[in-house]
């Protein structure tokens, strides 16, 4: 199709959209720019001291722009993470508290024939990291599926890096130490008879 039907009965317009330039070197860029500028307001009769009625933009702004977009992706979804990070957190809080609310003569049954106070600790803070790293692969087995699938139906293609996939399941097993820790210190700190009169 004729570019000017495209122009004007397509698109409706009288003017062209876009023009790309390059300079014969990464020196010549600014030599370019100021030729290109002088030309557009020679023939678009820009007055001096009138602003000019068209834009000239460079590449490096254009990548600039890239990279400030996707800083602010990355800050945008590392909040969410750390959002969901502690939520899980929390979950993995109030159930090891309710375990250890619920299994408080276990506790002192265990104290009474001479488990030690860390004894106890560990016991409750495996558990913990336990379920925050089945919690974890579980999320990291449905993200690996999602990814694979929409890469799959949408014909692109992936790089998952394995250190990534290690800090994930590192970052899961650090908030099941960190949430974990006060519900078993509560569960080590139990007095053995009290603890068996519930």
């Amino acid at each position: 199709m004729p570019f000017p039907v495209v122009q004007r009965q397509l698109k409706g317009i009288t003017w062209l959209d876009d023009i790309l330039c390059s300079a014969v070197s990464p020196e010549a860029i600014a030599l370019a720019e100021a030729q290109i500028t002088a030309l557009l307001r020679e023939r678009h009769r820009v007055r001096p001291g009138q602003e000019d009625d068209f834009n000239l933009r460079h590449p490096t702004e254009i990548a600039e722009a890239r990279a400030a977009a996707q800083h602010t992706m990355t800050l945008l979804l590392g909040s969410v993470a750390t959002v969901a990070l502690l939520v899980g957190g929390i979950g993995i809080m109030n159930i090891m508290l309710v375990s250890v609310t619920e299994r408080t003569r276990e506790i002192g049954l265990r104290r009474a024939v001479g488990a030690r106070e860390r004894d106890i600790l560990t016991q409750f803070l495996v558990e913990a990291v336990t379920v925050a790293l089945l919690g974890g692969g579980s999320g990291l087995g449905l993200g690996l599926l999602g990814t694979y699938g929409i890469a799959a139906v949408a014909g692109w293609q992936i790089l998952i890096r394995a250190n990534v996939l290690v800090v994930a399941v590192g970052c899961a097993g650090a908030v099941g130490i960190g949430f974990g820790f006060y519900p078993a210190w509560r569960a080590a700190r139990l007095d053995p008879i009290e603890a068996l009169r519930r």
